[in-house]
Order: C-alpha cells, then sequence, then structure tokens
C-alpha cells in the first residue's frame, strides 16, 4: 500500500513542483493544502500517513497548523518546508512535533529520503 501525502504551501508552483517528487517517487498525495487552517480541515477529512507543511503561510502558519494538527493526532508524522534562511524556524518545527524539515527549493532525494525515512516509522 502507498504512503499517503497531503502537501501544504501557499505556492501552487511548490505544490506542484513537490506533488511531481512524491509521485515519482511512488508516493500518493491525497489532497492539498494552500494555508494552515485548510491543512488541518484536510488533515481530518483525509487522515494522510505524512503532511508536508510549509512554515510561512497566510491565515495560519506551518507551525500553529502543526501544532493543532499533532493536538489532533498525537502520532502525526509531519515534515516542515522551509526556504533557506529560515533555519531558527526548523527548530521551533521540531519542537512543535515535527518529524523533519526540507529545505525549498526541493531537491528530489532530499524529499524521498526524508518521506521514505520517516513513513518507515509508522
Amino acid at each position: 500500500m502507498s504512503v499517503r501525502v497531503l502537501i501544504v504551501d501557499d505556492a501552487s508552483f511548490m505544490r506542484l513542483m513537490l506533488k511531481n517528487i512524491l509521485v515519482q517517487g511512488g508516493f500518493e498525495v491525497v489532497g492539498e493544502a494552500d494555508n494552515g487552517q485548510k491543512a488541518i480541515e484536510r488533515y481530518k477529512e483525509l487522515k494522510p500517513d505524512i503532511v508536508t507543511l510549509d512554515i510561512t503561510m497566510p491565515e495560519l502558519d506551518g507551525l500553529s497548523a502543526a501544532k493543532e494538527i499533532i493536538k489532533y493526532d498525537p502520532d502525526a508524522k509531519i515534515i516542515m518546508c522551509s526556504a533557506m534562511g529560515q533555519q531558527g524556524m526548523v527548530v521551533d518545527a521540531i519542537k512543535a512535533g515535527a518529524k523533519d524539515f526540507i529545505i525549498k527549493p526541493f531537491q528530489g532525494e532530499r524529499v524521498i529520503e526524508a518521506l521514505k525515512k520517516i513513513s518507515v516509522d509508522k
């Protein structure tokens, strides 16, 4: 059975780029969201195996969304996505419950490696 992923990023081209990497890597993208509030709703609705969450988004940022998702499901597997220069936020993301982080612009091998690593931890 393939690993089901929810992609959350406010930039549609980033979602598309990530989706292409994941699909080529054998993952199933079950949904997308463009802000943290929608991420929480989609998580509850779709119950994905893994969520990729952008840190900087409108309405509700990735850190806040991660905390809410973890509150709803303590076993949630979240990978934070951040642009270069947001390393301080990465520490906050891990504290919020994220299992890993990937840096933008995405590098296919690193993305697949991060998802495979936490999908094995099921």
